[in-house]
């Protein structure tokens, strides 16, 4: 398998609503255009920036048709299927095979706390479903579930595991993935923060729910990192970092904040879907300020 082109930036794509709250059509497809013209390797589609746990089958099963109508044979498409049950991830799984998306993904099962062999079940019957490419998703801070090197070591048995989007904080999880799963096994760099570290220590690629807003700047940062100008990595995370905590800094939701920073740049996809706040009151007064952020850092390091 080539696993090229699971290799670069692959922003993790955002939900797009219409002035209704329901998902649309043409605005997923202008959000498709928008970060196709920028350059990326792909996109990752359904996951946490995507809202996907507010949304029903039938709104998850939408937004994947969107983008795949819009760039299947243009960029690696990757579809985030986790849902609460088994029953709706391989559903929604089957479906991602019948869009013609590379590769399929899921988090591991939310709200209870279940055992490492319910997840190596849940995770299992995913992948029996089709004949896809698997790529875990591990991201203990919110799904309460940590991925352990023992239960890695039995996932990757199975020759349809290529990868695993490590978005724990400790960047010591992604060298201790890669040391395990070796040289063929793509790991995929989670916390945005942490994109040059991760890739230093072992990350092949990253998929990032920031990228999308700033992809010019991941952009950079890998062409640095590829080009071993760490120093120049280096200054380029720490304004990546910046606007990180800027854009974590308002009174509501981070992709709400993004949103209207997008929507500066001529790309409106709505806000988000509740209990997820939108961005309010005297805080969109500092929407242009975290924008301008953005633009400047990109023109320091242009060229």
């Amino acid at each position: 398998m080539n696993l090229e082109k699971y290799k670069g930036i692959i922003p993790a794509f955002y939900a797009c609503y219409d002035e209704l709250g329901e998902i649309s059509e043409s605005r997923t497809k202008e959000l498709c255009n928008y970060l196709y013209k920028k350059g990326v390797k792909g996109l990752y589609v359904g996951g946490s920036s995507g809202e996907c746990i507010y949304h029903s089958l039938e709104e998850r099963k939408a937004t994947l048709k969107y983008v795949a109508q819009q760039l299947k044979g243009k960029l690696t498409l990757i579809a985030h299927v986790g849902a609460p049950s088994t029953r709706d991830s391989v559903i929604l799984a089957k479906y991602a095979e019948e869009l013609g998306y590379d590769a399929v993904s899921a988090i591991p099962p939310i709200y209870f706390k279940f055992s490492e062999s319910s997840v190596y079940k849940y995770w299992t019957e995913i992948m029996d479903a089709t004949k896809m490419p698997f790529i875990i998703y591990n991201i203990p801070q919110t799904t309460g579930f940590d991925l352990s090197i023992n239960l890695f070591k039995r996932l990757i048995e199975n020759q349809k595991v290529i990868g695993v989007k490590n978005s724990s904080m400790p960047v010591m999880d992604i060298e201790r993935f890669k040391a395990t799963a070796g040289e063929e096994f793509i790991v995929f760099n989670g916390p945005d923060e942490q994109y040059v570290s991760g890739r230093i220590i072992g990350a092949d690629s990253g998929i990032g729910g920031t990228y999308g807003v700033m992809p010019e700047l991941f952009l950079m940062a890998e062409k640095f990192v590829s080009a071993g100008d760490f120093e120049n990595a280096r200054k380029i995370q720490h304004d990546i970092n910046d606007i990180i905590v800027a854009l974590c800094s308002l009174n509501g939701s981070l992709y709400s904040t993004i949103k209207e920073v997008l929507k500066l740049n001529g790309v409106y996809i709505g806000s988000v879907r509740g209990p997820l706040e939108s961005v309010s009151g005297d805080d969109l007064n500092k929407i242009a300020g975290i924008k301008a952020l953005i633009d400047n850092a990109i023109q320091k390091y242009k060229g």
